[in-house]
């Protein structure tokens, strides 16, 4: 098991210092080895639930281990399927960048990492990779050695370093007074430890889900985000739908159903205080999206919005909750990471930037504008479409809880699905509809991008399409996760 975490690693390194005499022959050295990689990784998915691989052990039982169970499967599942789709648009993408063989090594390091915390059996684990993915990932952030991206590669790490102190003290607390370090679903506390220090151990959760919420964007911490987007849009896009927001999301999911346990904190201030802070990040991400400009930034409030729906699920703190956390955390990485990349593509054939500049580009660049808009109407939850399916759940999760406050939720998800309308089909409307006296000469240069950039945008938004249309299989595996049957 642990070979599909190093083997990324390597191959990182190995792409860096082997003298390639071509630019293709290292691309074609990346993306056999990245998909050779994913292909394990599924043959695990498949065969090998249920079985550890101990790494590394210390005192007092403490170890470094990975083990493959129903929730490693949705994490790992989606982080390889995604990433040599990824790579194959970054080639296109990277071909205006400079230092790219660097760039690459880190991309590519990063895929390892990532799956390092989808796979970890127990809590040390998952924080040791969740710290070396800020590591790895910081690089890429600031690819351009220009101003803005060292500001903002200093603004990530800053907040991700204190983000991973509070997710510190939560988990020596699990360790010290937990049954077990081991993600255990229900819980690792007894009632004893529970009793008569019921509000210290919500205030640690608290601290915890806060800590780990700065990497899935929770306000008040989610500044660095939109800043993130001076990054090449091969990193923001998986920042923005997979590797950094995704493992904050699936940490907090970890934290929540698998180390202090719903049992504790269901009906608490814990509970009600964090949900206040997910339904104010829903509304405020998406606020903040109609208002920017840029289409990156605008894309990245988005985010923000998005992934609260997310947390929404896990804090109502019931089977079905869970259920809706993970549609959105699959579904949402699908549909954002096709937008992003419409994003990226638009800004490598144009070099427009905002969104005021994009009138006419519809006519020019069909299959980008036409990809973006799907996924938008997805991000909008129409029916028919995968952001609908994990919108539903999550609706249904909130008036099945009994949660008054829960119910204040489904207003946040209503307003925040009107916000995006106008966010995104304004990019839409602008891009077909310029209006009568828009001159086209204008735009007459550009174009569609090659296949390797509208392959991966073509096969991300079909996802999209399939799971709004057929759905069930997936949805039932994640019933099965949450009822601890995988």
């Amino acid at each position: 098991m642990i070979y599909v975490i190093l083997f990324p690693i390597l191959i990182g390194i190995l792409g860096r210092v082997i003298p390639f005499k071509k630019r293709s022959h290292m691309e074609l050295f990346l993306e056999t080895f990245v998909i050779i990689n994913s292909i394990f990784v599924w043959y695990l998915i498949l065969t090998g639930v249920g079985s550890t691989f101990i790494l590394a052990k210390f005192f007092g039982g403490l170890q470094i281990a990975f083990k493959m169970d129903g929730l490693s499967m949705v994490f790992a599942g989606l982080v390889s399927t995604l990433w040599p789709l990824a790579t194959l648009y970054a080639f296109e993408y990277m071909t205006k960048e400079e230092n790219e063989r660097t760039f690459f090594m880190f991309y590519i390091m990063t895929y390892g990492v990532t799956l390092g915390i989808a796979m970890a059996e127990n809590i040390i684990t998952m924080y040791f990779f969740y710290e070396l993915l800020t590591l790895v990932t910081v690089p890429l952030v600031m690819h351009t050695l220009t101003r803005e991206a060292i500001l903002a590669s200093r603004k990530y790490l800053y907040y991700s370093l204190g983000g991973a102190a509070f997710a510190f003290i939560g988990m020596v607390f699990i360790i010290t007074y937990g049954t077990t370090p081991d993600f255990t679903l229900g819980g690792v506390f007894s009632e004893g430890v529970f009793a008569g220090n019921q509000n210290l151990f919500l205030f640690v959760y608290v601290m915890a889900f806060m800590g780990f919420g700065v990497k899935a964007a929770i306000c008040p911490f989610n500044s660095w985000l939109p800043d993130a987007g001076v990054a090449p849009t091969p990193v923001t896009a998986l920042l923005h739908a997979v590797a950094v927001v995704k493992s904050g999301a699936f940490a907090i999911i970890r934290l929540t159903f698998y180390c202090f346990g719903t049992k504790y904190l269901i009906g608490t201030w814990a509970q009600n205080v964090l949900m206040v802070v997910v339904m104010f990040t829903i509304v405020y991400g998406c606020s903040r999206a109609v208002k920017e400009t840029h289409i990156k930034r605008r894309l990245a409030y988005s985010t923000i919005s998005n992934l609260s729906y997310i947390l929404f699920g896990v804090i109502i703190m019931t089977p079905l909750g869970m259920v809706g956390a993970l549609c959105h955390l699959v579904f949402h990485a699908f549909m954002k990471i096709a937008s992003f990349f419409c994003a990226g593509s638009i800004m490598h054939q144009t070099e427009k930037h905002y969104v005021h500049e994009l009138d006419g580009l519809g006519k020019k660049m069909p299959a980008v504008f036409t990809i973006f808009t799907i996924s938008a109407l997805a991000l909008m939850g129409v029916p028919g479409l995968a952001g609908f399916i994990s919108k539903w759940y999550l609706a249904e999760a909130a008036v099945s809880s009994g949660n008054t406050l829960a119910y204040f939720g489904i207003g946040a998800l209503l307003i925040s699905a009107l916000l995006t309308a106008i966010y995104m089909m304004t990019i839409t409307v602008r891009a077909f509809f310029p209006g009568k006296d828009f001159d086209y000469s204008t735009v007459e240069e550009y174009s569609d991008p090659n296949w390797k950039m509208i392959l991966p945008l073509c096969i991300f938004i079909i996802f999209v399409v399939i799971f709004g249309v057929y759905s069930k299989p997936l949805v039932q595996l994640f019933v099965n996760i949450s009822e601890g049957l995988l």
